[in-house]
């Protein structure tokens, strides 16, 4: 985990669930101003958000002090994703790179729509199925412009690079080569995921085209100046929580004290209460 842990508070798959970050002195950090954008050279790290095969639609809480990592609601409800045949859940892991930002005042050239107010996303393509919270270095091969509800949502394609076959993939013409039906299933997927909540499918620029390495990462690149723009105050986060631990030329930086109150305040971690033997009836019941 490159020197960060892990801590959960409240039970999963509840309203209060929270996943904080800690640096390697244990102090708590914020997933998405604290983690340097890069790891080494030409290597980034993600956040994982949103395990391999899992139905829980948890996302960086761009908006709460520290950024955590909490389920996604809607209408006072928990999301999850559909099973989309022949899916089982997200067909990566995913997550984000932290240290950028979509700005929603921005329009990209590219699509034509303006950011969606987040971190950029990522979708990483090796074998392990990794941990929520759990912090892995990224080696980018290329990305989707996809158009969601009317906003630029990139996805970022990578694979960790201590992945076995990590060597062997350099750029996205290498996924298509080695991973035959991957990158259409992965725009299959983004397209219809929200259909059974009764929303249209999503549109993509480019034809649905994935670009390659090099311009992915002149989009990450430039995510990182809005992100940096955000911190720093010369942009209006319009409810964005700022607030860092490491980050000296912002006017949000506080002291590792101020940050573990808050989460000392916070409802100790829980088991989840219910363990499902069946997870597809059980989200089933969830969607229900």
């Amino acid at each position: 985990m490159s020197g960060f842990s892990r801590e959960e508070r409240a039970a999963p798959f509840t309203l209060e669930y929270r996943v904080f970050l800690k640096n390697e002195k244990g102090q708590y950090i914020s997933p998405f101003h604290d983690i340097p954008i890069y790891a080494d050279k030409d290597v980034f790290h993600m956040v994982v958000e949103v395990p391999r095969w899992s139905n829980a639609k948890m996302e960086i809480a761009t908006k709460d002090p520290l950024n955590p990592i909490k389920q996604d609601v809607k209408k006072g409800k928990l999301r999850y994703v559909a099973n989309l045949f022949p899916y089982k859940g997200y067909i990566w892991n995913y997550g984000a790179i932290p240290q950028t930002w979509e700005d929603p005042r921005h329009n990209d050239e590219n699509t034509g729509c303006c950011g969606d107010n987040d971190p950029i996303d990522v979708c990483e393509i090796g074998s392990k199925v990794c941990a929520r919270g759990e912090i892995i270095r990224v080696k980018v091969l290329g990305i989707l412009a996809m158009i969601d509800e009317g906003e630029t949502d990139w996805k970022v394609i990578a694979i960790n690079v201590d992945d076995p076959d990590a060597a062997n993939y350099n750029d996205i013409n290498d996924v298509k080569r080695l991973k035959p039906g991957y990158l259409e299933a992965t725009v299959d997927w983004f397209r219809r995921y929200k259909v059974p909540d009764g929303k249209p499918e999503n549109q993509f620029a480019f034809d649905a085209e994935f670009k390659d390495k090099d311009f992915a990462i002149d989009i990450i690149k430039s995510t990182h100046d809005y992100w940096r723009a955000l911190v720093t105050k010369k942009t209006d986060g319009r409810g964005i929580s700022c607030m860092n631990t490491t980050v000296f030329e912002s006017p949000f930086q506080c002291d590792p004290d101020a940050a573990k109150a808050i989460v000392d305040a916070l409802p100790p971690h829980e088991p989840a209460c219910t363990i499902p033997t069946d997870v597809d009836k059980w989200f089933h019941r969830q969607k229900n």
